[in-house]
Formats: C-alpha cells, sequence, structure tokens
C-alpha cells in the first residue's frame, strides 16, 4: 500500500489542482478538490490493479466474472481515501488549510445504478473480492441517470431524473478502443458445407458498447476490483438522412441505440418499456461475454480452457442471455459443434436467485423476443428441443413436469430455466431461502441436478458501514477487542467477553446515543424536521412493497396514535418512526403506503397532545450515503416482511452490526441473524413459513383476523374514514379483501413485539446487552465471507497471494 506523509500528500493534492483546474488549494472550490482527490485515488487504484492483475496472470488464477443490471455503488471518495489508508493524511492536508473533508465528500453524487438490495450486494461482493485477494470484475451498463431522485409533495412520491454522471464521472476511465458491437433485429440465414454450420446475420442494427472503468479497492490490501460499465453509442452518424435535411430522422436513428444505457430499467408496463429492458439484458450480456472471450483468448489462446480459467456468476435472471450469447459465439464465430460448446458454458456459468417472487423469474413474449434477437431466439429453441429430450429421459411420460422445466412454454422465453437447465450452481441467499427454491420454485429442477443447488448467505462490505460510518463505535471497539476485526469481522465476536461489564454497556449506550444526537442534527440542517434523540429510533429503510409490509408498520403506529389519545396519562417510552423507501414509478398501491405513512405523520406531528410521545419521520430520497447516516443512530430495525418472502435482506445485517435490535419476522437472513445472536436478544414475531403456507392451503380470509381483533377494527375503520380529507380507502379494502402479505394475520403479534420493544428499552441493561450481542455476532455476515464461500463452494477460485 502506498504510504504517504502530510508533507507528500500536500504536494500531490496541490499538483493535481494546478495541473487539472490552474488553481491553487487556498482558492479552489470544493468540487475542484473533490475532484482532484478523486483523480489521485483512481490513479492510484488504476495502478494497483495492474499489478494485481499481472500477479494473477502469472499464477495462472482464475478470473471471476459478476454480471448484474445493477451496481449501487453510492459514493467513491471516502471508501477509496479509506481503504488506500489515505484518509487521515487527506483529512490533516485539508485542515491545516482551513477546509472540513466531510464537505468534499458532500460534493460527490451518489452512483445510484440500482433500485436497492441486488444492486448493492454486487457492490458489496467487488469490495470482498478486493479485500480477499480473488479477481474480480463486475459488468453492469452505464446508466446515464440512475434510479431516480425521490421528492414527496404532498405525500405523494414524484420522480425526478437522476443525472448523476457529470459529478460521477470523474471515477471512471473510458476505453472506446475495447468497444464491442452488438446486433439487434434483422434476420438469420443458415447454410451448411459439409460440416461447417454458416450463420449469417442480416439487415442488423448496430449498437456499440462502449467500456468505461471503475476501480474498487480492497481494505489496507494489495487486490482491487473492477467495474466495468457499458455506454451505448450509435455506431455512426446518419449522414445521408442529415444531409437530405432529414435532421429528425438523423437523430432518432442515434438516440435510439443510445436510449438502451440512457436511464436505469424502464416501466415495462407497456410494449415499448419491455422491448427496451429486453435490449438492455442483452446489450449487457453481448457485451461482456465478448470482452470476457476477447480477454481469454489473448491470454490462453483457445475457449477450450474458458473453464478452468474463468467463472462466470449471473446474479438473478437479467443477465441470463450472456448464457445463449456464449453458445453464439462458440458455434458461430469458432465452430465448436453444439455439444462442446454446451459443455463449456455449463462448467462456467453459475446462477444466483435473488428471489420467491413469480414476477421476477422473468418471462419474454416469443414474439418480442424472436425479432429483437433473431439468432439468440434460434440457439434458445434449440436448447428447449434438448433440455425436452433430457428432461423425458428423467422423467418418462410425466409431460407436466417437463413443460413445466422446458425453457419455451406458454408463448414465453423463461429466463430462470434457462439459468437452472444449464448452470453447473443454483444458489439462493440465505439458508431459508435455497430451502424454499428447492422445496417450490425450482423443486422439479432440484429433483433433476440436486447436486447444483448450493446456499451463499448474503454478506456486506461492513467496512463501510463500521469503519469509515460509525468511529465512535469503531474506537470503543479497538479500544475493547484490538484492531484486528478491521480485516477480520470474526474478531469481533471476542466483544461477546464483555456481555456483563457495565463500563463497556455504558460506554456503548453512549456511543449510540451520540450518534442519535448527531443524526438528529443532520435532519434539522437538511430538511427541518426535528426530532428528540432521547426517544426510540425505530427504523424502516428499504424498497417500499406490499411483501416488505410497510404497512403493517403504519396500522400499529395508527394503533399507537388512538391508544395515547385516549390514554394521554399511560406510560409509553417515546418513540420516533424512521421510514425511507422509493417505489417503483409504476406500482401505485406502493406510492399509496408511502401516502399513508405521510399523512399519519402529518396528523400527529399536528397533534400536541401526542406529538411529544410518537413521530413519523420520512426520508425522502433514500440513497447509500443517507443509509451511512442512519445505521450508526438506529436502535430498532424492522424486518418485517411475511415469512418466505424476503430471499435474503442486507440492511438487516447492517443494522445488526451497528447495535440495532432486529424486529422482525423468522424469513430471509432474520433466521440467521437470530441464531448468530440468540433469538432472546431479537423480537421475533409473527408465522412462520410453514405456518402460512398452510394458510394459503386452506384458504386464507383476512377478514377472520379482522373481526375477532377489535384493535385491527379501530384502526382501519379510522383509516377508511381518514382526516382533513383525506382518505385511505385503497390501502384499507385490499387489507379487508385479498391482503396477499397477510398483515392481518400477523398484526395482533406485532402489536405484542411492538409492546415488548418498550418493556425490554427501559432495561437499560437489559437493552444495552442485546445491542452488544448484535455487534458481537454481526461478522459471520460480512461480504469477505460470503465471497470465499462462492469461491470455494462455486467458482473454484483462490486468493492471489
Amino acid at each position: 500500500m502506498t504510504k504517504y506523509t502530510k508533507k507528500e500528500f500536500d504536494k500531490l493534492l496541490k499538483e493535481r489542482l494546478n495541473s487539472e483546474y490552474g488553481t491553487t488549494l487556498d482558492v479552489a472550490s470544493n468540487q475542484q478538490i473533490y475532484r482532484a482527490l478523486a483523480i489521485i485515488a483512481r490513479r492510484l487504484m488504476s495502478a494497483q490493479h495492474k499489478k494485481f492483475q499481472s500477479r494473477a496472470y502469472g499464477t495462472g488464477a482464475k478470473q471471476v466474472y459478476y454480471l448484474c443490471m445493477e451496481f449501487l455503488m453510492g459514493r467513491s471518495l471516502k471508501t477509496s481515501l479509506f481503504n488506500l489508508g489515505l484518509n487521515e493524511v487527506a483529512e490533516a492536508v485539508l485542515s491545516d488549510a482551513g477546509i472540513k473533508i466531510e464537505s468534499i465528500y458532500e460534493e460527490e453524487p451518489d452512483a445510484g445504478l440500482g433500485n436497492g438490495g441486488l444492486g448493492r450486494l454486487a457492490a458489496c461482493y467487488l469490495d470482498g473480492m478486493a479485500t480477499t485477494g480473488i479477481c474480480g470484475t463486475g459488468y453492469s451498463i452505464l446508466y446515464e441517470y440512475g434510479i431516480f431522485k425521490q421528492k414527496i409533495v404532498d405525500g405523494w412520491q414524484q420522480e425526478k431524473a437522476d443525472n448523476w454522471l457529470p459529478g460521477g464521472q470523474v471515477w471512471l476511465k473510458s476505453h472506446p478502443d475495447q468497444s464491442i458491437e452488438i446486433k439487434f433485429d434483422g434476420d438469420i440465414e443458415e447454410s451448411w458445407e459439409g460440416s461447417y454450420h454458416h450463420v449469417t446475420h442480416r439487415h442488423y442494427n448496430s449498437v456499440i458498447a462502449v467500456p468505461s472503468d471503475m476501480y474498487v479497492q480492497g481494505y489496507d490490501g494489495q487486490g482491487v476490483a473492477k467495474l466495468r460499465l457499458w455506454q451505448a453509442k450509435a455506431p455512426d452518424f446518419d449522414m445521408n438522412s442529415f444531409n437530405a435535411g432529414e435532421y429528425g430522422s438523423a437523430i432518432t436513428k442515434n438516440a435510439s441505440a443510445e436510449l438502451i444505457s440512457k436511464i436505469l430499467y424502464p416501466n415495462d408496463n407497456h410494449r415499448e418499456g419491455k422491448i427496451l429492458r429486453l435490449r438492455q439484458q442483452y446489450f449487457l450480456s453481448a457485451a461482456s461475454i465478448g470482452d470476457i472471450c476477447q480477454n481469454h483468448l489473448s491470454q490462453w489462446g483457445s475457449l477450450d480452457t474458458l473453464p478452468e480459467k474463468a467463472a462466470i456468476q449471473l446474479n438473478d435472471t437479467h443477465p441470463t442471455l450472456a448464457i445463449p450469447e456464449l453458445m453464439r459465439i462458440l458455434l458461430d464465430e469458432c465452430g465448436y459443434d453444439w455439444d462442446k460448446a454446451f459443455d463449456i458454458c455449463q462448467r462456467t456459468f453459475a446462477y444466483t436467485n435473488h428471489t420467491v417472487m413469480s414476477e421476477a423469474l422473468e418471462k419474454w413474449n416469443l414474439d418480442i423476443f424472436r425479432s429483437t434477437l433473431p439468432r439468440i431466439y434460434s440457439i434458445v429453441e434449440e436448447m428447449d428441443r434438448r433440455c425436452r429430450a433430457d428432461f423425458e429421459k428423467a422423467f418418462p411420460g410425466d409431460w407436466g413436469k417437463i413443460n413445466y422445466m422446458a425453457i419455451l412454454g406458454d408463448n414465453q422465453v423463461r429466463m430462470a430455466n434457462i439459468c437452472c437447465y444449464v448452470c453447473h450452481s443454483i444458489n439462493g441467499v440465505s439458508k431459508l431461502h435455497s430451502q424454499i427454491i428447492k422445496d417450490s420454485v425450482f423443486h422439479d429442477y432440484y429433483l433433476y441436478k440436486p447436486q447444483a443447488f448450493k446456499n451463499v448467505t448474503n454478506g456486506i462490505a461492513y467496512r463501510r458501514w463500521l469503519l469509515a460510518s460509525n468511529p465512535g463505535l469503531t474506537k470503543l471497539l479497538s479500544e475493547t477487542i484490538g484492531e484486528g476485526f478491521k480485516h477480520d469481522a470474526s474478531q469481533l465476536s471476542k466483544l461477546n467477553a464483555y456481555k456483563n461489564d457495565k463500563t463497556v454497556l455504558k460506554a456503548l449506550e453512549d456511543v449510540k446515543k451520540a450518534n442519535k444526537v448527531e443524526f438528529a442534527s443532520y435532519l434539522e440542517k437538511t430538511t427541518g424536521q426535528v426530532i428528540d434523540p432521547n426517544s426510540i429510533f425505530d427504523c424502516q429503510v428499504k424498497r417500499m412493497h406490499e411483501y416488505k409490509r410497510q404497512h403493517l408498520n403504519a396500522l400499529n403506529i395508527a394503533a399507537q396514535y388512538l391508544y395515547l389519545k385516549d390514554h394521554p396519562n399511560a406510560e409509553f417510552a417515546p418513540k420516533t418512526y424512521i421510514f425511507g423507501a422509493k417505489a417503483a414509478p409504476g406500482y401505485y398501491m406502493a406510492k399509496q403506503m408511502i401516502r399513508l405513512i405521510c399523512k399519519l405523520g402529518d396528523l400527529i406531528d399536528a397533534d400536541p397532545a401526542v406529538r411529544e410521545k410518537l413521530r413519523v419521520v420520512y426520508l425522502e430520497d433514500y440513497n447509500v450515503s443517507l443509509s451511512e447516516r442512519l445505521m450508526p443512530a438506529s436502535e430498532v430495525s424492522e424486518q418485517i416482511s411475511l415469512a418466505g418472502t424476503e430471499a435474503s435482506g442486507t440492511g438487516n445485517m447492517k443494522f445488526m452490526l451497528n447495535g440495532a435490535v432486529t424486529l422482525g419476522t423468522l424469513d430471509g437472513a432474520n433466521v440467521e441473524i437470530a441464531a448468530a445472536a440468540g433469538k432472546e436478544n431479537e423480537i421475533i414475531f409473527g408465522m412462520l413459513t410453514e405456518e402460512v403456507n398452510q394458510m394459503k392451503a386452506t384458504g386464507y380470509h383476512p377478514t377472520m383476523f379482522i373481526n375477532s381483533d377489535e384493535v385491527a377494527m379501530e384502526v382501519l375503520n379510522f383509516l377508511e374514514k381518514g382526516w382533513n380529507g383525506e382518505s385511505f380507502h385503497e390501502v384499507v379494502n385490499n387489507l379487508r379483501t385479498s391482503d396477499p402479505y397477510m398483515v392481518m394475520a400477523d398484526f395482533k403479534d406485532y402489536r405484542r413485539a411492538q409492546a415488548d420493544v418498550q418493556k425490554l428499552y427501559a432495561d437499560r441493561t437489559r437493552w444495552n446487552q442485546m445491542s452488544l450481542a448484535n455487534i458481537a455476532n454481526s461478522g459471520v455476515f460480512s461480504a469477505d465471507r460470503s465471497v470465499l464461500d462462492y469461491a470455494r463452494d462455486i467458482w473454484g477460485a483462490h486468493p492471489v497471494k
């Protein structure tokens, strides 16, 4: 690792400011200082990456390629300086010039190239690969506009474009010389010359994929991971149309090519959106596979050895088309026969499933697929013919099963089935989820190839949420258990020895209090919302979705409000409920849930009889950097999805690491969190997965639970009637009639759990012990551990020494 003295770093920064902007440190703007620091960090990481990869090539190490439609990177400057070991020297140099480094960090926009957990996990895994010394490259799309900026206007979510690139571009190095041509549309001509199969793609439309690289530095080590992001460009400008005065048509051709990397995930509730999304997925897959093949050929000269030297992980079904694209290259460009090509694909690809929701197991309309990707369609069609023959051997005559497992069916191309048929490994992302996919989602595939099914529980880049975001807790840990946990999260378990140490428990409480004060002052400064740092901070931050059940939380807040109105002198520990979530632009019910939470907050805020005891805060435009501020201040972590619906969750791990107590169902990784910290140190409620399934089988009727529960009836009537001319009829009607995620079945037990929070929090020693147990046992949820699990069980890759 390059170490700089203060004097050396001061000189480096001043030289960079002078050469880039012709300015000096005393007059440079914060934006110029941010960019100069970013360039210094990027160049150091780039040089380090070259060294790391040449060591890898020298030892013949296996390369890991991680394909994902989303990488939610957040901000890079603080983490990069931190991992390079330069944060303190940079802070000191700026401090001498009268500049606070925090104000420089604030100049950077969040790289919001993702919606939530999936993209954040991918970002954490790059950090994990770099830190553990696995040769990792992530592939995604260079979206010009990331996930939308959220404005809440009168309770309604409004979406504004997030133009992050002007401020984020400084992290990217473009490589136009390594561009790849992608072909869409047109038609296919096939011919045979002896045994050689000729395929010609005619009348196609080209899009050029231009790569830009950003680097992720491993903590205090030599490892660096690369994220290669593809930008769509038109192959050339249509001069003929332009010269003929058809300016609109000349521009349109360009624009339609470049639309592919314009914005993260179009709304796909209309045909145009579906086609664009399919084009995005093929664009990412084809560009990445082309790049991987070129890399491999330049080093090894033949694709025969691809499975030995490369592992390709498909993160969810979005990059599935990488499979038929590699088949296309092997068949059409390298002249392999089908069996050999298929064998190479099987041994190279692995698939991570992230959801049990059927709508997320993507299926494409056959006609759209065939016209957009004619050659890929013909490969998929052949794959379907062969898979049906294979299944017929395994399950003779069981046509129901064969049709269900097949790649084509019901006029659709089924992406998850392509992954399950081809990949040598299929993994879930928590123990419970991996069991569920074997029992239900992919049960037939489990019977067909049981050895392919694995589990890798998710992990987080814990240094970002602890060392970089919670310096108070980091300092206490260093003084109590030594510095080893900074490299090795499992050493956090040494804290268990202090669970009855009054001094440590008190220090832990003081750190939490200081973090709460800091968060409250940040919130007031940036939004004007005032919250009481002496109240319990109860947080639910994640995507807004019915299965995550933010409306269950809201029902309880309404119940507490009505209770406090009726019992103004009741014993009640003051509580601040903190929400942060974006709803997908086309998801009406999720937007109604946001409105309900915001309006409930306004009602409570305007009521002097209640507002000292109850407060609701909605964090507008919740993102990674806001998460870094919230996690250290959190005390209750709401993980209340219906059992059997959340694959894993990773927010739950960040809360745990920062000492929050999980209030949750036994769903996703909550099961493992409760096992690691001890069930007595979490507050668990609600039905188990088996009970949910049983209730679904016998028929679920929410009215059964509503009619036998006076509080439920009162709350639903209150919301139905509404206040100040606002009614929440749609949310209430949904809960009374269909209630797809069984909110009403769990409502009573959830209220019991919330009452337990009140009781436990009042016993300060007990609460601090619970908090300590969570911190001490969170090490297993490090991304370093996850990545090494993948490397050992799935990729067959070893750290570069």
